[in-house]
């Protein structure tokens, strides 16, 4: 059986493909990855307010220590005891590149086009193959424009693009107006990828102290059914590779993605938490799915059940919500009229 996919010009054994997680936080852990079967592994992200962190920390004592004395400069080494975050994260795409076999692609948290931006450059230079930017930008100022939110992911895709030569997938948020369109002119822009989509941090509230909870929850197999919805509908419209993400939680998750038309399937939850081993779970249900119906290959079923393939698009529109709508029963009525 050949499961291989292309993903924004990576050729990988297989389409699924391990989420931006703490799984990733360490060396030991990415070679556990590769080890269970992943295909690529795309790492924890670097923030955006970490870089940001350094760099003020760096000014203060510059600025302090030069109206002391000229050989202040002398101790700029010793202001960090070891060292930051981000010559850590650096050295981690080094170290993981070297001892793996696997693409391992950088990834990038901000929401400002300036300043951090720089960061996709070194991460080149330490040897990623591919990089992905997560612009986790909630936009809780409601004097912003719906032109101005959507302006800020042209110009941070713009940036990085201009600064690597290579491959860029953008994780976009569902919340846009118009997310075909969004989709289309990140394409046109430059993305490489499209992952869809990000989890997006939802508070919830904790009633004894009166503070707001930012505890995170997993994902659950109903949240595959947005992404699913919009990679059949842009599948066959983009040169962008699709990557879904939401709900990946049994061989059934990643079938419905390739079918719509992903080229990957990110997983995350599951893996935190069955373990890395849960890997092979996906990849031999995968392969028992396809050869029970005889195919041959991966590709036979990419995008079979897309917008552009399937024989009635209208299933995606809104005609199917009638439709839906009338499939209901009120529990309440049924049997007594």
């Amino acid at each position: 059986m050949d499961l291989s996919t292309r993903y924004m010009g990576l050729t990988l054994k297989h389409p699924i493909v391990v989420s931006s997680c703490p799984l990733s936080d360490s060396l030991a852990g990415i070679k556990t990855l590769e080890d269970s079967g992943a295909s690529a592994v795309v790492l924890h992200s670097l923030f955006e307010e970490q870089i940001r962190r350094e760099n003020d920390a760096f000014d203060f004592f510059l600025e302090s220590g030069s109206d002391s004395f000229a050989e202040s400069l002398n101790f700029f080494p010793h202001i960090s005891d070891g060292p930051k975050d981000s010559d850590r994260y650096l050295n981690k795409i080094r170290k993981a590149v070297e001892s793996t076999d696997i693409p391992i692609i950088g990834s990038l948290n901000g929401i400002t086009n300036s300043g951090w931006i720089d960061y996709a450059k070194l991460i080149q230079d330490a040897g990623a193959h591919a990089l992905e930017l997560n612009i986790y930008f909630l936009p809780t100022d409601i004097s912003l424009t719906a032109q101005e939110i959507e302006q800020r992911y042209f110009e941070i895709l713009k940036a990085v693009k201009k600064a690597v030569t290579i491959p860029v997938a953008v994780k976009l948020s569902p919340f846009f107006s118009a997310i075909g369109n969004m989709a289309k002119r990140l394409d046109e822009t430059g993305a490489d990828a499209l992952v869809l989509f990000n989890r997006f941090y939802q508070p919830d509230f904790d009633l004894d102290k009166l503070q707001v909870d930012p505890r995170s929850s997993y994902s659950s197999p109903d949240e595959i059914r947005l992404p699913l919805l919009w990679i059949a509908v842009l599948h066959g419209q983009l040169k962008a590779s699709l990557a879904a993400s939401r709900g990946v939680h049994s061989p059934v998750e990643v079938v419905k993605y390739l079918l719509a038309g992903a080229d990957t399937v990110m997983v995350a939850s599951a893996l935190m938490k069955n373990g890395p081993q849960f890997l092979q779970v996906l990849v031999d249900g995968l392969e028992h799915w396809l050869t029970a119906r005889d195919y041959q290959s991966l590709e036979e079923i990419k995008g079979v059940m897309s917008k552009k393939n399937v024989s009635d698009p209208g299933a995606f529109e809104r005609i199917n919500y009638i439709k839906v709508l009338e499939s209901f029963e009120n529990p309440f009525t049924a049997g007594h009229y």
